[in-house]
């Protein structure tokens, strides 16, 4: 009888490091109102608007008046796109138009983000390799990585430049995204548990949001 083939798992080795971590960003008290308002900002900023009903200019139909004013025995009504017909127009309906854009200062959306990545810090979810890199684009092997640290929930990979290696192995991992360091925002890092970045990540937070 023929035995069955075991999967062997590569077993990726990065080691977490202790670092400085600039005071200016990581030893931030958090202002859970500020945070709140850039949260609300940013997924308004992102929001697709979808819904659309059709208004009675909208809807196929009208242009002549159903029946004759008096004499029929039925109620008036002038047209059949009347939001009380079947098939009519719908009253005050969600439209397309809607805007849930909101603009903020720099300096606000800055604040928040320096407060979600203390609070990340003080809660021990920041978790500083000394590089963050992978040979090949492959799922097993990101999964080995994070496996390693200790990572077994969300977490936002942050990285220091594009490496489409780690990329591609990451997409395919449920509650794992990654970003660029000059690309980081309150909203995805408030949106996962643990943040995971190298000591070139560090110095490209540094210097994207204090040089």
């Amino acid at each position: 009888m023929a035995k069955k083939a075991t999967k062997i798992e590569e077993v990726v080795e990065i080691k977490t490091v202790k670092t400085d971590l600039p005071k200016e960003i990581f030893e931030v008290p958090m202002n859970s109102d500020l945070v709140h308002q850039v949260i609300v900002s940013q997924m308004g900023n992102r929001r697709t608007v979808v819904a659309h009903a059709k208004g009675r200019a909208e809807v196929s139909g009208g242009g002549i008046k159903p029946w004759k004013q008096k004499g029929t025995g039925r109620a008036r009504s002038g047209s059949n796109t009347s939001s009380i017909w079947v098939g009519g127009g719908v009253s005050h309906g969600p439209t397309k138009d809607r805007n849930f854009k909101r603009i903020l200062p720099k300096n606000i959306k800055r604040k928040a983000l320096f407060a979600a990545l203390s609070d990340k810090a003080r809660e021990g979810l920041l978790v500083i390799t000394e590089t963050l890199s992978l040979k090949e684009a492959k799922t097993k092997e990101a999964r080995s990585l994070l496996k390693n640290i200790g990572i077994r929930e969300s977490c936002l990979v942050v990285l220091p430049k594009l490496d489409k290696n780690v990329i591609l192995a990451m997409r395919n991992l449920p509650k794992i995204s990654t970003i660029q360091a000059k690309d980081l925002n309150c909203l995805d890092v408030v949106s996962s548990k643990y943040l995971l970045t190298d000591k070139e990540g560090i110095s490209e937070i540094k210097k994207t949001f204090l040089d």
